[in-house]
């Protein structure tokens, strides 16, 4: 199982940004999908997560009503919309895909930088 991350970048304070977060060679049904960031000199936290099947949701508190996370199943991509971004947003951003049976796989990461 591959996992690619896109849409990284550098962004103004308030501005937006759409990670995706593509998977291939996969053999087995996803349970579950989510955002993680890391930022320098800090340990890595769970942004949002989604399940496959029913779509339900979870977001940190940091980051409630400005990200959304979604999927197509369909494209076996994963989504991160990023509105009204603040310089504390700055960190690389992994996505992470637990397959039914348990196995869990990371993307590469993508970096977003929130600087004026």
């Amino acid at each position: 199982v591959h996992l690619v991350e896109s849409g990284g970048g550098l962004v103004q304070p308030g501005g937006s940004l759409r990670l995706s977060c593509a998977a291939s060679g996969l053999t087995s049904s996803t349970y579950h999908m989510s955002w993680h960031r890391q930022a320098p000199g800090k340990e890595r936290e769970l942004v949002a997560s989604i399940t496959s099947a029913s779509g339900n949701t979870n977001y940190a508190d940091s980051v409630k009503g400005r990200f959304t996370i979604s999927r197509d199943n369909a494209k076996n991509t994963v989504y991160l919309q990023m509105n009204s971004l603040k310089p504390e947003d700055t960190a690389v951003y992994y996505c992470r895909r637990v397959m039914s049976g348990g196995y869990v796989y990371w993307g590469q990461g993508t970096q977003v930088t929130v600087s004026s």
